[in-house]
């Protein structure tokens, strides 16, 4: 079954552009770009990914390099998984900015730390290049659908540069400040979800301990005040105790991590996320890191 799902794609240019790693989420971006009718060259670790999706993308290449995959792209996407990951594709002999013409654009995807997109950009700028910050949410559907929410930070023109292409896996796609603030949004993004995941674990489990039917519970309740999106998406199926889907809490404790890390650099007090994050802490003791992260309710029962 494809991970690439229908769409209707708003008319843009087509580029050259290239893709560096295909995990979950870049698979799919990938294909929509190719999809939307660009030129996509694709890199991934595993080269047998990249073959898979050439096979689903035909008239499209792979390279065995970031350097190959990059070189006379207009446009070099990336969403690997850290900022060490993001480092390897970049730099480097075999690094995309050593393949990369003048005036070309990095968009890195990844979440990562706001000091590796400075890091980076700075040297995007010493070699001609350009380099945007511009982190996803929406999780695995959302790069399916090709309807991600992505923030991003860097240089206007290159942003509007890039904006006609990404929108082929984007329903949003922000420019919210310089190099950094792409990450510190996603950031923003990620304190919110562990508040409202751990809220909502509590009031599953609270009715679920008074005898109440939570299923229509939250259909009542969804209807009001406490809507959100992980009501909607998460309620019934915390409720049911399934959490074989989704963002696995490892993923979330990294960028908990990162979140934290920041914290102590800019002196914002985050008492509630700390605690969520050990929380999280606890699920993977229990053996849940590759559960969704509503798995949080685990720790009640």
């Amino acid at each position: 079954m494809s991970q690439i799902a229908a769409k209707t794609y708003e008319p843009a240019p087509a580029r050259k552009v290239a893709f560096l790693g295909l995990g979950i989420m870049g698979y799919p971006m990938a294909g929509h770009l190719a999809r939307a009718g660009h030129h996509v060259t694709v890199y991934n670790r595993s080269a047998a990914k990249a073959v898979a999706w050439v096979a689903e993308c035909p008239g499209n290449a792979s390279a065995p390099t970031p350097r190959e995959a990059a070189a006379g792209a207009d446009i070099v996407f990336a969403c690997v998984g850290n900022d060490d990951d993001l480092r390897s594709v970049v730099l480097g002999a075999d690094g995309a900015f050593a393949g990369m013409k003048p005036g070309a654009i990095f968009v890195d995807h990844t979440t990562a730390s706001a000091s590796v997109a400075r890091e980076l950009s700075a040297q995007a700028q010493k070699l001609g290049l350009q380099f945007i910050d511009a982190p996803v949410s929406g999780g695995q559907a959302g790069a399916q659908n090709g309807m991600l929410t992505v923030m991003c930070g860097g240089d206007a023109a290159a942003f509007d540069n890039v904006k006609p292409a990404a929108m082929a896996f984007s329903r949003a796609f922000t420019l919210l400040g310089e190099s950094g603030a792409g990450q510190l949004a996603k950031m923003v993004n990620q304190i919110c979800i562990a508040g409202l995941v751990q809220g909502l674990s509590e009031a599953v489990a609270f009715g679920q301990q008074a005898g109440l039917d939570m299923h229509q519970v939250l259909d009542v309740i969804g209807k009001g005040a406490a809507q959100s999106w992980q009501l909607d998406n998460r309620g019934k199926t915390m409720a049911d105790d399934k959490f074989e889907f989704g963002f696995a809490v490892d993923w979330m404790r990294k960028d908990l991590g990162l979140v934290l890390d920041e914290a102590k650099r800019n002196g914002a007090r985050l008492p509630v996320t700390a605690l969520v994050d050990q929380f999280y802490a606890d699920v993977q003791k229990m053996g849940g890191g590759r559960w969704d992260t509503s798995s949080l309710i685990r720790r009640l029962r």
